[in-house]
């Protein structure tokens, strides 16, 4: 099985970066990513339509490499998040979370007994296909599986100490776009409205040893995150990587033939 080395890193009180993925699905795009330095990726199936079968391409394609992967499930619901974790990935974000019993869920949903009820299935591919102690195997699971709840609506934010506070929870991500229209000021992320619920999410983080993420896609708004105390970031998807440096090698290549 796949060591977790960025739950080590986070608990140990470092800064993981990595990116998330929307569109790209060749088994390359994972170790290009990985060779970029990426130390996780954030598959996505919330708004991709990628099916399991591409999830189990994308997570066989990360390993072998250093970078980890990682799966944003559609919904709370058992079944995505124990086949999502069955097929490689190394831990699940979960969108949309807004209250203890859902994040519960995710947590049961997810650990082996006796912490939670994710059934048993061992030499496939979550485990590599080992041999090997089926105790031994659960416990480095539940010890190393990343669970990421994202706090993306406002009654998320009146929640959140709560849900910081449950064991086997380790990061709260913000959703910004959600967070901010579901607050009232859609893409105004510096309208104290908005900075108060960060500051409270953050706040709960370090109140209860979890860890903040965040997504950025400018060097500007990153920078923001990290003084805020933000230690799990993305940077950016692979659509707007590929268009922003799609774009500004095209204008240059216009600008140098005197063009518009």
């Amino acid at each position: 099985m796949q060591t977790n080395s960025v739950k080590q890193k986070l608990i140990d009180g470092g800064v993981a970066v990595g990116t998330m993925m929307f569109e790209f699905k060749s088994p390359g795009v994972a170790r290009a990513a990985a060779q970029a330095g990426a130390e996780f990726a954030i598959f996505d199936m919330e708004h991709t339509g990628w099916s399991i079968e591409t999830i189990r391409s994308l997570c066989t394609a990360c390993h072998g490499t250093n970078m980890l992967p990682l799966v944003r499930v559609p919904a709370t619901e058992y079944h995505f998040i124990s086949r999502v974790l069955d097929v490689g990935s190394s831990g699940i974000m979960m969108p949309m979370v807004e209250t203890v019993e859902q994040a519960q869920l995710m947590i049961q949903s997810a650990k082996y007994p006796p912490q939670g009820r994710r059934g048993s299935a061992f030499g496939i591919a979550h485990d590599d296909y080992s041999g090997g102690s089926a105790l031994d195997k659960m416990e480095q699971a539940n010890r190393d599986q990343i669970l990421i709840a994202q706090i993306e609506t406002a009654t998320g934010v009146e929640n959140v100490e709560a849900i910081a506070a449950l064991d086997g929870m380790d990061c709260l991500w913000i959703g910004q776009s959600d967070l901010s229209s579901s607050l009232g000021v859609p893409g105004q992320f510096g309208h104290p409205i908005f900075v108060e619920a960060v500051d409270r999410i953050i706040k709960a983080c370090n109140d209860h040893g979890k860890v903040g993420g965040f997504m950025t896609t400018t060097l500007e708004f990153g920078e923001w995150v990290v003084q805020k105390g933000f230690r799990m970031l993305a940077w950016s998807g692979d659509i707007w990587v590929y268009q922003q440096a799609l774009k500004s090698g095209m204008d240059s290549m216009r600008g140098f033939a005197g063009v518009k």
